[in-house]
């Protein structure tokens, strides 16, 4: 006899037969289920090539449901595909394997989908959506949303949630202790003996049931410590909620992505109850736990996976959904190849954002105007999109037909984050929910800035050069557009930079004196734009190089509410040590103070006692060195390098003690006096505070202080 139930949608993964869910049930109660979910995946080619498969997969495995149909491929239009059916979802992966390595010549589709992306795309659900399950016993017969990815406010999921953290940063000295906190309990235990900290950890776990286990350093520290201990003395930990699964381990890896060299340290997965390790996390310090459970909501990622996923494979994600419930076939290789171009026309369409250089200097009363999300505002209001033909440059009229692919997957994404934007502008300063609203607009704004770059990504599975291409070209012509309206309108323009520009006029200081400019924007460009606060004052810095240079995105300024603004200055920097970071902060604050530019000189002399106080501090040894800390990230191995950089340098140190680091990994160090000049700081031995090397970090501090007090006269 089948049962209902209701609760929030807690996880969802792969078992050897079937896919389990785990349900936080409206009366409190934690249940497991599994769900009958087979998988199929397409192959399409020559007809000889389609029988040799099929004949192949019958003999290999005959539980595999093998047919003859039509699917539509994004760029081809219907076509007639081979379709294998698997019964067992985790089955997939082995089957694929052996038809890929051994049947070659032909284009496979939906075959490395993640599991998870293809339930939530059969049954519209989604991690912690709100759903209801039929079931018997604890077999799913019918599973039914209640909500959707795109509620602005959902009902919030009553998690039970376990904080553990050493006591101190494990990478740079051995910590004694382990910080555990649940509900109204916190306290420290001791690391030894390893005996009464696991007894006491399992006891905390099968009493208190914790849904989420939130850690510092526990996917490459703490966790993988305890596990070992675990099996040493033969006392098991019940971190997985589901006794018959294996905790999963991911490797460290290195990446380049965007120019970068990006690390990600090793994963510790966990089943029936997620575990998130704060250090580990893709973008915590952005937006934290409301951040990644609303990322998990809109890309239909499991939690533990998007937390620790870039916003670029989230976004994927969201193609990959959206192509399913289409019935539009997600290619395993990218088939599209960029179209031939010329020389010329290579130099007409790929020029990127446009860039105005700023009026170098001081500049009272500014207002600064941004087009809202202007990159996907484009691509779902003209209709951009890698299957959908592109209309001419400088046309503003969206492309005719239906919405493609990636307006589809956009536009719902982008309408929430309007809406969570306006409703944090309406929200009290002090209202408790205006937190949470801000790190959901956060994760949406990452999603959103990050599906322009995909759309041009070689590898990217929807991706098309010409279709980011036009992106930018429609850019450029409405930032054109929004020029020569605020000209017409009497504004002087002080500089623009892709998606905004900073304008002027005598007698425009309230938000009423740029909405006639606003509206007219909006008419000529048919895309949101939005006042981003009026400065009372705002400098435009030149290159350090030469001063008659300007640099597009290097300023500061501050808002008539007193709000400070800065870009591309030294506190902005994150080799930046937080002793210099601090008072270029503390300078600017006090610059704030000044209701308008004609008094700022009346601050100088405050900056400067600061200034004074700042330096006596440095050379007499009153910083902690953990203030002085620098922190560069390896562009490369250790063994590749002709110079050493002086994060190099510092991993040479570690190098020798036994510890390896990878490109892509960050190094702190300490300036000293003499050769090598650094003292990594997460040596063995403590750095000695005599042989810092006080001149170099007295001129990285004025270089800070004169970047903001120079300016200003």
């Amino acid at each position: 006899m089948s049962e209902s139930f209701s609760g929030w949608l807690l996880d969802l993964y792969a078992s050897e037969t079937n896919m389990t869910l785990w349900l936080l049930g409206d009366d409190g109660q934690r249940r497991r289920f599994t769900h009958d979910s087979p998988v199929t995946f397409y192959a399409a080619g020559p007809a000889p090539r389609l029988r040799a498969l099929w004949k192949f997969i019958q003999k290999t495995d005959k539980s595999v449901a093998l047919a003859r149909s039509e699917r539509r491929d994004l760029f081809s239009g219907l076509i007639p595909v081979l379709s294998a059916t698997v019964p067992c979802s985790n089955g997939l992966q082995a089957i694929f394997q052996q038809v890929s390595d051994t049947q070659p010549g032909l284009a496979y589709y939906d075959a490395d989908i993640p599991l998870a992306l293809r339930y939530a795309a059969r049954f519209d659900v989604f991690p912690l959506a709100r759903c209801r399950i039929e079931a018997e016993a604890e077999r799913v017969l019918s599973i039914e949303p209640h909500d959707t990815p795109w509620d602005l406010d959902p009902i919030p999921a009553p998690l039970r949630i376990l904080s553990l953290e050493p006591d101190r940063d494990p990478l740079h000295s051995n910590p004694g202790g382990m910080v555990i906190a649940y509900g109204k309990v916190r306290y420290t235990q001791p690391l030894e003996p390893v005996r009464a900290l696991l007894i006491n950890l399992r006891a905390v776990l099968e009493r208190y049931d914790p849904d989420l286990i939130l850690t510092s350093w526990g996917d490459t520290w703490l966790l993988p410590l305890l596990i070992q201990q675990s099996q040493k003395l033969g006392l098991p930990l019940p971190l997985n909620r589901d006794p018959g699964q294996e905790i999963t381990f991911r490797k460290a890896h290195t990446y380049f992505s965007y120019g970068q060299i990006v690390y990600r340290g090793q994963q510790v997965q966990l089943h029936g109850r997620w575990h998130l390790d704060r250090h580990n996390a893709m973008l915590w310090s952005d937006y934290a736990l409301d951040g990644v459970l609303e990322m998990a909501r809109v890309t239909a990622l499991p939690v533990q996976d998007a937390a620790r996923l870039s916003p670029g494979t989230g976004i994927s994600s969201m193609q990959f959904t959206t192509a399913l419930r289409r019935r539009v076939l997600v290619p395993w290789h990218k088939a599209q190849a960029e179209t031939p171009k010329t020389a010329l026309d290579l130099i007409h369409s790929d020029m990127g954002g446009l860039v105005y250089q700023p009026t170098v200097g001081l500049h009272r009363d500014v207002g600064g105007i941004d087009f809202v999300s202007m990159y996907p505002g484009i691509m779902v209001h003209f209709n951009i999109s890698p299957e959908v033909p592109r209309s001419k440059d400088g046309d503003l009229t969206p492309a005719p037909g239906e919405p493609g692919l990636i307006p589809q997957t956009l536009a719902p994404l982008l309408e929430k984050r309007l809406r969570l934007k306006a409703w944090v502008n309406q929200m009290h300063p002090r209202d408790p929910r205006r937190e949470v609203f801000m790190a959901r607009a956060s994760a949406a704004k990452w999603l959103l800035v990050t599906c322009f770059g995909y759309l041009g990504y070689k590898n990217a599975r929807f991706g098309r050069i010409e279709a980011h291409e036009a992106v930018t070209a429609y850019g450029r012509e409405a930032l054109l557009r929004a020029k020569e309206a605020s000209e017409d309108l009497g504004y002087n323009i002080l500089h623009m930079y892709v998606d905004g520009l900073w304008v002027r006029r005598d007698g425009c200081r309230q938000p009423g004196d740029f909405e006639a400019l606003l509206r007219e924007i909006s008419a000529r460009t048919d895309l949101p734009i939005a006042l981003d606060g009026i400065y009372r004052w705002v400098v435009f810095l030149p290159s350090r190089v030469d001063e008659r240079v300007p640099v597009a995105n290097r300023y500061f300024g501050v808002f008539q509410d007193g709000s400070i603004k800065v870009r591309g200055i030294e506190c902005r920097r994150r080799d930046t040590p937080l002793f210099i970071a601090e008072l270029q902060m503390e300078l600017l604050s006090i610059l704030a103070r000044a209701p308008d530019v004609d008094r700022l000189p009346e601050c100088l002399p405050s900056a400067r006692a600061l200034l004074d106080r700042r330096l006596n501090d440095l050379r007499t040894g009153r910083v902690p060195l953990e203030k002085l800390l620098l922190a560069q990230k390896l562009s490369r191995e250790l063994t590749d390098y002709r110079s050493p950089s002086p994060a190099a340098r510092a991993a040479l140190q570690l190098a020798k003690t036994g510890r390896t680091l990878r490109p892509g990994q960050r190094v702190r160090f300490l300036l000293t006096r003499g050769a090598p000049g650094i003292h990594a700081w997460d040596l063995p031995e403590p750095p000695d505070p005599r042989t810092l090397d006080v001149p170099r970090y007295r001129t990285l501090l004025l270089r800070a202080a004169e970047t903001v007090l120079k300016a200003v006269g």
